[in-house]
């Protein structure tokens, strides 16, 4: 398997840290199928219109499917991204990422957009940078790398569900 580039990384990123998209693969994964048009009703924290947006790019995506009599179910894809998703507030959490307060969709979201940063240069992480700044720390953690190659790994096998062209990943 190849590293991505930073740029797969952040196309990655803008996929899939949607607070919608998140919060759905998450609820599923947590708590099973969703029933047929309760969607709303079980995720009341998200506005019903991003919910139904995220609800049909999920399927698109392939991380979800309707299984009749069950309702939203999902797939090998969206069981996978659900781990990655709890691998990387696992992390955020022990590392206070990006504060010591923060909520579960957050971590995911700011983790990832970490990781679809460059990571920092040996010459930029000296001790007064990462002294300074909450990010160097971070990424200065071994853990990230573990992080990145998790997430690489799930984007390599699941190409169309981050929207990332095969091709594009195998070059």
């Amino acid at each position: 398997m190849t590293t991505l580039s930073t740029t797969h990384l952040q196309h990655a990123h803008a996929v899939l840290s949607s607070r919608a998209l998140i919060r759905l693969v998450t609820e599923i994964d947590d708590n099973g199928p969703i029933p047929p048009r309760a969607l709303d009703r079980t995720l009341t924290d998200v506005p019903v219109r991003h919910l139904r947006h995220s609800a049909e790019r999920a399927r698109v995506l392939g991380l979800v499917h309707v299984q009749p009599g069950a309702g939203l179910s999902l797939t090998t894809s969206g069981e996978g991204l659900a781990d990655v998703y709890d691998t990387l507030a696992r992390w955020a959490r022990r590392h206070s990422y990006p504060a010591p307060a923060c909520d579960f969709t957050g971590r995911i979201q700011h983790t990832l957009a970490l990781l679809a940063k460059p990571p920092a240069l040996p010459s930029e992480s000296g001790p007064q940078r990462l002294a300074d700044d909450p990010v160097a720390r971070a990424q200065d953690s071994a853990g990230l790398a573990r992080l990145r190659r998790l997430l690489e790994e799930w984007l390599y096998t699941n190409p169309q569900a981050a929207g990332v062209a095969a091709l594009e990943i195998a070059a």
